[in-house]
């Protein structure tokens, strides 16, 4: 689809500007990691806890789905996983590169759209890394459904996800810290492009859609897993002082 590839070249851009999702680990953190002292997010600021991940990583086969930046996949393959990145944007795997060069480290890198795995066989994977990012997808359901099709039975699937509450709201007012309440979820970017801020957010930012928490949480639920971690962490916009909207899931495939 167009967006796909809209989607790509504008994280090309993001990448290249350093945007938060883009700044590489430092070897500082590698070699901490290899020390068996590290840490991960799949949200803006809270670390995964470690109780989440496998007692050891040693051998296990991890996919960092639409997980490209150089910042958790250096980590995971550091403490010993086998590592592949997914991700929609060349740019951001570039970063992979970067840091496994640097920092002598091997990271399998492959581009594609997160709603189609099939380059991957069933039952591949002992863990998925699902960083927040699927907001940039039209239906969250073909990733659940992906993600219990390459994973081994028993694999853990760890998520960040954004609340949809934040899409109620004029985009351009919330950056300005006002909430003027209009829209209703689910929410596309393509439906309000004659709206001169959305248009301006999509062109610096991405096109987004807002998912119904059915979708995120149901739709793990109906592709074959169990939910059975779960927290909130800030959004990154001005609803941060008022509630929390992003969240992280751990889930299992029965």
């Amino acid at each position: 689809m167009q967006y796909i590839a809209e989607n790509s070249k504008i994280w090309d851009e993001r990448s290249e500007n350093m945007d938060t999702w883009s700044i590489p680990v430092t070897s500082e953190d590698v070699q901490r990691a290899r020390e068996g002292d590290w840490s991960i997010l799949l949200t803006p600021t809270k670390p995964v806890p470690r109780d989440w991940f496998p007692e050891t990583l040693s051998g296990k086969k991890v996919l960092c789905l639409a997980g490209g930046g150089g910042q958790q996949g250096p980590i995971l393959a550091a403490a010993g996983a086998d590592v592949t990145v997914f991700d929609n944007s060349l740019k951001q795997l570039e970063k992979e590169h970067l840091v496994a060069a640097r920092d002598h480290l091997t990271i399998h890198t492959i581009q594609g759209n997160m709603q189609d795995l099939s380059v991957f066989e069933a039952e591949s994977f002992d863990l998925i890394i699902h960083p927040w990012s699927n907001g940039y997808i039209d239906d969250v359901l073909p990733v659940w459904k992906e993600c219990g099709r390459v994973l081994k039975p028993n694999g853990l699937l760890l998520s960040g996800f954004g609340n949809p509450i934040e899409y109620i709201f004029n985009a351009g007012k919330l950056e300005q810290g006002i909430f003027v309440v209009e829209n209703q979820i689910p929410y596309a970017d393509i439906d309000h492009m004659d709206d001169p801020e959305t248009r301006r957010i999509v062109e610096s930012g991405g096109y987004l859609w807002s998912h119904t928490l059915e979708d995120q949480i149901q739709g793990q639920i109906a592709a074959g897993f169990a939910i059975v971690g779960f927290y909130e962490d800030i959004g990154g916009t001005a609803l941060d002082s008022y509630i929390s909207t992003s969240i992280a899931t751990k889930a299992i495939k029965l």
